[in-house]
């Protein structure tokens, strides 16, 4: 038995993964998040931007460079402009003079703009390597902590908010990653040509500067309408994934109630949300937008207009007039992006904060310090004064004490509702206690590893679910490194090896979206099989053979009955075939054991025994 754990907090935390067992290939992000919340939201994404320094130091320095050599052009320009006056007016004839100077600017001006494209280009390929590394790295960040979050985060959130959030949440962030750098470097830029600007000349370098001022309050302004109205496009987006998802898994269910027109008329009041969203958003781009475009517009003809009269003037020469206007197009340029970077901004702001929101999620159920794994396993269960709830729901549970001694093949009987399938999700610790305490072996369920509990403790729900891959994949999902001949034995255990050879393509069948092309007694087959190769020491079947027909179910339970021998057996039952299978029978009502005794003894002294199987028959039928 060891003392240290391997699934705690601290090994999630540094991007380690060790499971009992099982070796896993998976390696976390470089970095994560930071964990403070008082943070800005891209203060606390820069960690994970930074550990991808080698990209976006090289995407920032080549942009920078790029922009750097873009602006030398322009004075290069008025020089070559310039001298070529100066050689025009001070010779009566064209000459090699002339050509010569001619020659070695214009050269001069291609080799610039050759480093200029070749320099950006590379820049950008960096940017967005970077980019699309970050957006990869929060998905994985976001579905690793999903992995870890419990039980009632689930009962709580909707798929729909998830599957936005790790997706177009998450492109927004990307998207702006991309852009704000850019525009970042290019505001730089900036600086550098005004800088060229005023030493040119600093009349015309402060009247072109003049709308600068006027653009910032517009960019504010814009700012503080635009983000309120990202967060809620963003939040009616993933209603709408919900929506989509809820109708895709539950299909069956609209088809058979023939409710089809009911949920596209969801749906289309979902779209319309989404679509009042973006037309707000549109109305806002429209009122603030001209004002950050044309703004700059004023600049460039306040500068044509005074550099135009210094040229008159002789105060100013032709070449200085064409520099300015290249430079200020170079200042324009940002500006004339402000808009849709503060329209980004905003909208990764909002889906960066919403990211948060699960990231920042602390699961329920977490292991102590010190936690230890369970290792072998004899198999005593013990349920002692358990009191449980969900949530803040009312309790279920109220004190409940049982105890299955190892090797023990119990059924668990009571009325619908009664907390039979609770006590089940108890035992692997889906869900904490309230009052009281679960133990195997005599060890609290609360003192040990997550991963080596729920190796030892195998579980088959009523509703069984398959991935979307082949069958054989399916039963060796617990254990990945199965031989075929281990596949099949658990096959044949849970008596689905015959109908399985059956099928197309045999084991490499590949089954539907949560296995629907399968019925569901094949379905559950494949579940207990799937539980069976893992071999574990403690088995739960929660009415595991609901969904399968008696004939059937006596040949699994002739099967079964060798394979629970040697292993504590807790069984949900609701058929007396089921029942059959247990050595002894605990009665459960109100959250309380009432009684227990083998089938015959419960039938012979407890009138409610038979009563709950009565009325378990005529459901199941």
């Amino acid at each position: 038995m060891t003392t240290a754990s391997t699934y705690d907090m601290e090994n999630r935390a540094n991007g380690r993964f060790e499971t009992v067992g099982v070796e896993t290939r998976f390696r976390a992000p470089r970095a994560r998040i930071a964990a403070d919340t008082s943070l800005t939201w891209w203060r606390r994404i820069l960690p994970v931007v930074i550990s991808h320094r080698a990209t976006f130091a090289g995407a920032i320095s080549l942009s920078f460079l790029s922009l750097i050599v873009q602006t030398v052009v322009p004075n290069a320009l008025r020089g070559a402009l310039d001298n070529l006056s100066v050689v025009y007016h001070s010779s009566t004839a064209v000459g090699d003079a002339h050509y010569a100077v001619l020659r070695h600017n214009v050269i001069t001006i291609i080799i610039l703009g050759l480093i200029a494209g070749a320099t950006g280009y590379v820049g950008r390929r960096f940017m967005f390597t970077t980019a699309y590394n970050l957006e990869s790295d929060l998905r994985n960040l976001i579905y690793e902590h999903m992995t870890w979050l419990s039980f009632s985060f689930y009962d709580r959130v909707q798929s729909g908010q998830l599957i936005s959030r790790a997706n177009s949440d998450i492109r927004s962030v990307q998207m702006y990653a991309t852009f704000a750098p850019q525009i970042i470097v290019q505001s730089f830029i900036g600086v550098v040509a005004f800088g060229f600007m005023l030493s040119i000349n600093a009349i015309l370098a402060i009247v072109a500067m003049l709308v600068m001022p006027f653009l910032y309050l517009v960019g504010i302004k814009m700012r503080r309408m635009m983000f309120p109205i990202s967060w809620m496009i963003q939040s009616r987006l993933a209603d709408v994934a919900t929506i989509v998802d809820e109708n895709i898994n539950g299909v069956r269910v609209v088809k058979s109630f023939a409710q089809e027109e009911s949920e596209v008329n969801r749906l289309a009041d979902a779209a319309e949300k989404v679509a009042w969203g973006y037309i707000k958003d549109a109305q806002f781009r429209g009122q603030y937008a001209p004002w950050v475009q044309n703004l700059p517009q004023l600049g460039l003809s306040l500068v044509l207009g005074v550099g135009g009269w210094l040229v008159i003037g002789g105060h100013a020469s032709t070449g200085t007039i064409l520099a300015f206007n290249a430079y200020l197009l170079m200042l324009q340029a940002p500006f004339m992006m402000l808009g849709q970077l503060v329209m980004m901004g905003q909208r990764a702001k909002a889906s960066a904060e919403r990211i948060f929101e699960i990231l920042d999620e602390r699961p329920t159920i977490t292991e102590r310090n010190g936690a230890f794994d369970l290792t072998e396993v004899r198999g005593t269960i013990e349920f002692d004064h358990v009191r449980f709830g969900y949530g803040d729901n009312p309790v279920i549970l109220v004190d409940f004490t049982a105890t299955l001694n190892a090797g023990e093949t119990v059924a668990l009987v009571g009325r619908t509702g009664c907390g039979k399938s609770t006590v089940a999700r108890l035992l692997p610790r889906f869900y904490d206690v309230r009052d009281g305490e679960v133990r195997i072996d005599g060890r609290p369920v609360t003192d040990l590893t997550l991963t080596s509990l729920r190796h030892q403790v195998g579980v088959v729900l009523d509703e069984p679910f398959l991935f979307s891959v082949s069958i054989r994949d399916n039963i060796a999902y617990g254990k990945m490194d199965a031989t075929d001949a281990e596949v099949e034995a658990a096959a044949k255990a849970a008596n689905a090896h015959e109908f399985i050879v059956k099928l197309p393509e045999g084991y490499d069948t590949v089954v539907g979206e949560r296995g629907y092309t399968l019925s569901g007694g094949q379905r559950q087959r494949i579940a207990i099989a799937r539980t069976l190769l893992v071999n574990p020491p403690i088995l739960i079947l929660d009415d595991a053979t609901s969904a399968i027909d008696v004939h059937v179910e006596s040949e699994i339970y002739a099967a079964l009955r060798t394979l629970l021998t040697h292993r504590t057996t807790l069984v949900i039952a609701h058929r007396v075939s089921t029942i059959a299978l247990a050595s002894r029978v605990i009665l459960l009502d109100e959250g309380r054991v009432i009684a227990t005794g083998t089938h015959e003894e419960l039938l012979a002294t407890t009138p409610l025994y038979a009563e709950v199987l009565a009325q378990t028959t005529v459901e199941a039928e």
